[in-house]
């Protein structure tokens, strides 16, 4: 993949020109849907937007020192981790890529969660440490799932390069891997039952409580941008290797906003489980997908 390729793929599709807009669409499908769920209206089709504006004009807490340096820094490195991961989905057919590049994308999903982290130890606020000190144990619980499904697919292709994952012929280890992610996804963005570290009714809002205006602005940003990278990593995964990049594109907005559609949906018939709860659950869904994904590969060996 060439430099005018790459740029083309972080800054117009699946990058920023496309993610940005479909990161509030997002948002705004979830609030909907979780208010046609419990009998509300929800907001209107362009509140992400104007709150996005709104929070752009208020002013910032004033901040000194090394603390409030970084206070700043790690939304900003959350929006823009966020979006490489969004322009490295390889939603064209032959969209190029590097030998590797999943790992990169893994490194740049997780990235947002590691600032959310440290965003709350760095504010000093008991209701921050405490939201950050959930996330960190929920990201150690999930990822373990995430990237055991992740790597089982890889293996399945011999490849960690995701235009040939993207490309790959259905198997029992993808569908297998496929559903281990979807398990996940709720944590990854913080949806019910999953919902720990932002917990309104018992730390207010978790790490973000003391943000506000401009920086506050990003966090919904990279939160939106994780909803495009993640639910369309599944989405490529999911669809069928097509030649008309027109298809492909309508095929992967199809599946990635029917998936928004099914978490939020989850989310707002589902409680918040209590963490100890959270993390035997993954735990033991981490056991139990790691039999299957031994036993898929056995059998397919076995036939091959």
């Amino acid at each position: 993949m060439n430099l005018l390729t790459a740029l083309a793929r972080l800054l117009l599709f699946p990058g920023l020109l496309f993610a940005v807009p479909a990161a509030w669409f997002f948002l705004w499908v979830e609030r909907k849907a979780v208010a046609l769920m419990q009998g509300r209206i929800g907001p209107p089709f362009m509140q992400p937007f104007y709150d996005f504006v709104k929070l752009l004009g208020k002013t910032t807490p004033p901040r000194t020192g090394i603390g409030g340096l970084l206070m700043r820094l790690w939304p900003l490195l959350a929006v823009s981790a966020a979006a490489g991961a969004v322009g490295m989905l390889p939603v064209l057919p032959a969209s190029g890529g590097f030998e590797g590049d999943l790992i990169l994308l893994l490194a740049l999903l997780e990235l947002p969660s590691v600032c959310i982290i440290a965003a709350g130890f760095t504010s000093r606020s008991i209701f921050s440490e405490i939201g950050s000190a959930r996330e960190a144990a929920l990201s150690v619980s999930y990822n373990i799932v995430f990237l055991l499904a992740i790597v089982s697919i890889a293996a399945a292709q011999h490849t960690f390069r995701l235009e040939a994952l993207a490309t790959m012929p259905a198997s029992p280890l993808l569908w297998l891997g496929i559903a281990a992610l979807l398990v996940c996804l709720p944590a990854r963005l913080h949806l019910n039952p999953f919902s720990l570290p932002n917990a309104e009714q018992e730390i207010y809002s978790g790490p973000m409580i003391e943000y506000a205006g401009p920086e506050l602005a990003l966090w919904e940003l990279s939160h939106g941008l994780e909803w495009v990278a993640a639910t369309g990593l599944v989405a490529t995964l999911l669809a069928p290797h097509i030649t008309l990049w027109w298809m492909a594109v309508l095929l992967f907005i199809a599946l990635s906003f029917l998936l928004v559609l099914l978490l939020s949906t989850l989310a707002a018939a589902t409680a918040r489980l209590a963490i100890d709860t959270t993390v035997r659950f993954y735990w033991q869904c981490s056991l139990l997908f790691a039999v299957l994904a031994i036993s898929s590969a056995l059998l397919m060996r076995l036939r091959s």
